[in-house]
């Protein structure tokens, strides 16, 4: 079965948007780094469908899943760096909304 490269990349959008709408809407810490993370995955799938686009013209080449690769140490890095943050914010706080975290600047 062999599957279209604009399905890839409407599902990239789908859930690129339903990051952004996380992000923006929600105000629990963890379900905003969960938002990133989607954002991050719907990149890694873009770059994934435009290499296995350009080598279906005949172009090999592996910029998309090196790019890929990048993404995810990136995010494994964000993931363990703002769950290290989420549990300081709430050892300080008993809360893991944003609000919480927003007293904390002064």
């Amino acid at each position: 079965m062999n599957v279209p490269t604009e399905h890839f990349l409407l599902l990239a959008a789908v859930l690129f948007c339903t990051g952004v709408l996380g992000f923006l809407v929600r105000r629990n810490v963890i379900v905003v780094l969960a938002s990133v993370e989607l954002i991050l995955n719907a990149a890694n799938l873009t770059f994934l469908a435009a290499s296995r686009h350009h080598t279906a013209l005949g172009e090999a080449n592996l910029h998309g899943p090196i790019f890929a690769l990048f993404v995810i140490l990136v995010a494994a890095a964000e993931a363990a760096v703002g769950l290290a943050l989420v549990i300081a914010l709430y050892r300080l706080k008993q809360s893991v909304r944003l609000d919480a975290a927003s007293e904390l600047k002064g």
